[in-house]
């Protein structure tokens, strides 16, 4: 009996020992899955409130990092301050608390940013000036109406209008109809330059504005088959109020959708002269557009005309609504002129920065178009292949807008966080693409590195000059060619060069050289 008793007793007290062990061995596996994630972070999403930034103070919150004297931030360097909050925090950071803004999630992974962009819904909300919102929606609302155009634009009007108008604009084949219009425009430029450089081959330091005149110029062309004669000796005066009042908008509207805005409270005097450039850029645009409706060029069976302009083309869709083509020509002149000139602008300096890559792309223009006179055609545009990588490897390190955003209109995981619904997540493509996570030898200029040889591998999403998705920039195709034939036939002509001292880039609010664009231009022979 006692032994049958000591056999129980012990068969208890092992029983009991198994169970604490396990039951141990339990909670040590539940605290390492509390205080640690796997690898792929799938199981553990963390709180909005835990994701990494700059701490908001009471009362002003962030928003006196972008104020003068006191603040961390010009709107001048946010190139520098994109690397600097990717450096302090990580691939994902919070801007949270700033005056009349919703919180921003600066977003430095190309994987979430394809991720945000591949799970966008029909109606993609882009926070883009909401200056110039307001003036469409509720300032100029008698002219605008529901016709807001594309451009800070959202919900069923944004895509009611894209829908119509997209066919004709982001079609490739409609695109290089206007070849020939494009380059006639490019070679009235390169006159330009002959007439306007001094005897040192140098032209003057406000070739910026030049560039603008032939961005100005081709637009008209191509929009709305119209010849506004910027390239010639004497400017309209006209042509150079648009050009003043575009220069005016970019300058100011940086102010107001960076800063406090103070606009949203009292008329400011950023304000005023936004407003009034505003106002100035359409009343001669519409002057423009007038004209090129009263030609009457259109007819009912005309839709097979290749020679005819944008305009032309958008009406034909719908010609009772001659509102709808009327505010995308306005659309094309407020963002296309600064944004393709300043491309061209920053693209040149490049030029002069390599001249090692300079020479390559010269031999290979010579190689497909051997005689000056040669017509450019869709043969040879495909054929310059140095070309488009010249350009390519410009946007990659110096992009015209330095980043591209949504405004979340659901929540979503972001980089292992629970982001809410509202919140503006900003992509950072200048940071992204030129990243050596991303790009090797990234602080190196080298087209070579986008030719169909190279086998570096490049994630699609690394550089995004134009956006993507439902949202890209409708004028892509029309921006791509009049850059390409310009440069090609800038390079055939001349050597360029920049003497002066190396510029730095800043956001002028394009992201361009700062300084005078001074360039030598000599005659090639």
């Amino acid at each position: 009996m006692n032994s049958n008793c000591f056999s129980r007793n012990n068969f208890i007290a092992l029983k009991f020992s198994s169970l604490m062990f396990n039951k141990r061995l339990r909670i040590l596996n539940l605290n390492n899955k509390r205080t640690s994630k796997s690898s792929a972070d799938d199981r553990y999403i963390r709180g909005y409130n835990e994701i990494p930034g700059p701490k908001a103070l009471p009362l002003i919150g962030n928003s006196w990092r972008f104020l003068p004297v006191i603040g961390q931030h010009r709107i001048e360097k946010i190139d520098v301050m994109s690397k600097q909050l990717r450096e302090q925090y990580g691939d994902i950071v919070k801007v949270d608390k700033i005056l009349s803004r919703p919180d921003m999630v600066l977003l430095f992974d190309a994987e979430q940013i394809e991720k945000v962009f591949r799970n966008e819904d029909t109606l993609p909300f882009r926070p883009s000036m909401s200056s110039l919102n307001y003036y469409k929606h509720v300032l100029r609302k008698d002219f605008f109406g529901d016709e807001g155009g594309v451009i800070a634009v959202h919900g069923e009007n944004w895509l009611k209008f894209r829908t119509k108008v997209q066919q004709p604009i982001l079609q490739p084949q409609i695109a290089k109809l206007y070849i020939n219009v494009i380059e006639e425009t490019a070679e009235l430029f390169v006159s330009r330059i002959r007439k306007i450089r001094r005897k040192n081959n140098e032209v003057g330091e406000n070739f910026l504005n030049d560039i603008h005149l032939w961005s100005l110029e081709s637009i008209a062309q191509i929009a709305l088959d119209i010849k506004l004669g910027c390239l010639d000796d004497a400017v309209r005066k006209d042509t150079e109020i648009l050009i003043a009042a575009i220069h005016t908008f970019f300058a100011n509207v940086a102010i107001l959708e960076f800063k406090v805005p103070f606009w949203k409270i009292f008329n400011t005097r950023t304000w005023k002269k936004c407003i009034t450039a505003l106002d100035t850029m359409r009343n001669v645009t519409m002057k423009y557009i007038t004209q090129a409706l009263e030609k009457k060029l259109i007819q009912t069976n005309n839709s097979s005309n290749e020679n005819a302009s944008l305009l032309q083309r958008i009406l034909e869709l719908d010609p009772k609504n001659p509102k709808l083509a009327t505010i995308l020509a306005l659309d094309m002149f407020l963002v296309g002129i600064d944004t393709t000139s300043a491309a061209v602008a920053s693209i040149l300096y490049q030029l002069s920065q390599h001249q090692d890559k300079q020479h390559i792309l010269f031999n290979e223009i010579c190689s497909i178009l051997p005689n000056r006179n040669d017509k450019l055609t869709t043969k040879e545009l495909q054929r310059l292949i140095y070309l488009k990588a010249f350009i390519k490897e410009t946007f990659r390190m110096y992009p015209v807008v330095l980043g591209n955003g949504r405004c979340l209109t659901k929540e979503m995981e972001i980089c292992g966080y629970q982001v809410p619904k509202g919140v503006h997540v900003i992509f950072q493509h200048y940071v992204i693409s030129n990243s050596e996570h991303y790009f090797k030898n990234a602080n190196k200029f080298e087209p070579e590195r986008w030719l169909k040889h190279n086998k570096e591998q490049t994630h699609a999403f690394a550089s995004l000059p134009f956006g993507f998705g439902k949202r890209m920039c409708l004028g892509r195709r029309f921006a791509e060619l009049e850059i390409q034939i310009l440069i090609a036939k800038l390079v055939q002509n001349f050597h360029i060069e920049y003497t002066r001292q190396p510029l730095e880039y800043e956001v002028q609010p394009l992201y361009l050289p700062k300084g005078p664009l001074s360039f030598t231009f000599s005659d090639r022979t």
